[in-house]
């Protein structure tokens, strides 16, 4: 790679590594995933950094990449992490608390969603991309993606956890 090309990488990677690896995490619900995610794909993104830079919009060229490396990870066989026998003792709660309990049920009902409906929902709904952009990033039609987002939020509407945060339990639409 020339010197111009890594100075150019090297700022691209500064300027987008904590959005790629929170929507990393977005997908894979583990902040370590996430990080060994995000740095597989913008490993990936080095290797081919010519081709990468000259695309219309780097950055979602790089998300794709992310979204393919987090596919690839279902493809491959894990090794199964171990649980614990009790939960930890838990304080008393505090309201301040309250938001790192929500964003926890959420992660928790994104986790349950398949790997598809998943990429969906983050794309659509928390990056705020289009259902174009969507499509473009996972490589399908946008009628994918909207039969996708529909079914990934019919499942997190029927999730108990995320019903009771929602005013009077109803599950509302964006």
């Amino acid at each position: 790679m020339q010197a111009e090309q890594e100075v150019q990488f090297q700022e691209f990677v500064r300027a987008r590594w904590s959005h790629l690896v929170r929507t990393a995490y977005l997908l894979t619900g583990d902040t370590h995933h996430a990080e060994d995610l995000t740095q597989t794909a913008l490993a990936k993104a080095y290797r081919s950094w010519r081709r990468v830079a000259r695309a219309d919009s780097p950055e979602a060229y790089v998300r794709r990449m992310l979204v393919s490396c987090n596919s690839d990870r279902f493809r491959k066989r894990r090794v199964a992490e171990a649980l614990t026998a009790a939960p930890p003792d838990v304080a008393g709660r505090d309201e301040g608390y309250a938001g790192v309990d929500e964003r926890g049920a959420l992660i928790g009902a994104l986790a349950q969603l398949p790997p598809k409906q998943r990429a969906v929902v983050v794309m659509r709904y928390w990056e705020d991309l289009s259902e174009s952009e969507v499509a473009d990033v996972l490589g399908c039609s946008v009628g994918t993606v909207k039969s996708q987002a529909s079914k990934g939020l019919a499942k997190l509407r029927a999730c108990p956890g995320l019903a009771r945060m929602t005013p009077s339990g109803q599950g509302g639409s964006r």
